[in-house]
């Protein structure tokens, strides 16, 4: 079985502070998964711990076939290219229109052929719904408009899986059902998705399996019962 995270005996420290222990979860290639847990619990740790930005101490943690523990600098551009990550603050960059802001992340990521990027933007554009707005500002767009933007960006170069911390926290929502159904298609699609939410709708109208954060622990619905509409 093809796995695009696999998470073996971690626990997750911010500086010295134990946040999560006795982590064991696998995702697989083109699964949706939600995660939950009341703030503070370690949702984001998590997830940063997975993109590299939160260094591993204990265990082992592998995302799509690169080992995270003691990951080399070179290594962590190279996880970068391999999936997607996107915010619930959308994180543009404010002083360049929409098409420079997804040009900006082919170029750091190794793309040079001018043409070949064009036609790629203009790609992730279209499947995201957004395929006239590309010489808009951020700030000339609806948030949703925005998010779906950041959504684009995360699919620049075909990740394996799209990591999203709160999506649709700043969303009111109706729109945040419309980004959750766009999701939902580019996982249809074959990408895995890791999707953290406060938002326990999604998990009842669009159920998926779970994984909660709880009391330091992640739980796990593949493997047990958990109760989330609190």
């Amino acid at each position: 079985m093809d796995y695009v995270v696999t998470a073996s005996d971690v626990s997750i420290y911010q500086d010295t502070n134990l946040v999560l222990s006795d982590i064991n979860f696998q995702i697989e290639k083109g699964e949706f998964v939600y995660l939950i847990g009341r703030t503070g619990t370690g949702k984001s740790s998590l997830l940063k711990t997975l993109y590299a930005d939160l260094a591993l101490q204990v265990g082992t943690i592998d995302v799509v076939g690169i080992p995270i523990k003691n990951i080399k600098p070179k290594s962590v551009s190279e996880l970068r290219r391999r999936i997607g990550i996107i915010f619930q603050d959308f994180q543009l960059l404010f002083d360049r229109s929409v098409s420079e802001n997804l040009l900006f992340v082919l170029r750091a990521t190794g793309w040079a052929d001018s043409a070949k990027m064009k036609l790629r933007v203009a790609t992730v554009m279209a499947e995201v719904g957004l395929g006239s707005i590309g010489n808009k500002m951020p700030f000339q767009l609806s948030g949703g408009e925005q998010q779906r933007v950041a959504i684009a960006r995360a699919l620049l170069n075909e990740p394996l899986l799209l990591i999203a911390d709160e999506p649709t926290g700043n969303l009111d929502p109706e729109v945040g059902f419309a980004v959750l159904e766009l999701f939902r298609s580019i996982n249809r699609k074959g990408t895995a998705i890791l999707m953290a939410t406060h938002n326990h709708a999604f998990l009842r109208d669009q159920p998926n399996r779970i994984l909660k954060c709880e009391d330091g622990r992640l739980l796990d619905s593949s493997k047990e019962s958990l109760t989330f509409l609190r």
